[in-house]
């Protein structure tokens, strides 16, 4: 498995383990990876880790699960504007 993987890329890693997956089946896996953030990185064993589910049916719900625990920093400044107001 990748060491770092840029969030954009972090869906692509979670295809690589078989689902359905237990939450500790899923920390011990992404254990080892590095996720880039836009401001620092975080381990992604550890995100998953603060996930409350017990299980994770696909690679998507997981991916759900992760975005609901990312930190601030995970996206960049705070308050930062997508777009045109």
């Amino acid at each position: 498995m990748e060491d770092n993987v840029k969030l954009s890329r972090l869906q692509n890693v979670l295809t690589e383990i078989s689902y359905p997956v237990s939450h500790q089946t899923a920390v011990e896996a992404f254990d080892d990876v590095t996720v880039l953030l836009a401001d620092g990185e975080q381990n992604l064993g550890d995100l998953v880790e603060q996930i409350p589910a017990d299980q994770f049916r696909s690679p998507g719900d997981l991916y759900t699960e992760l975005n609901n625990v990312m930190p601030i920093e995970a996206l960049g400044e705070p308050g930062q504007s997508d777009g045109d107001a």
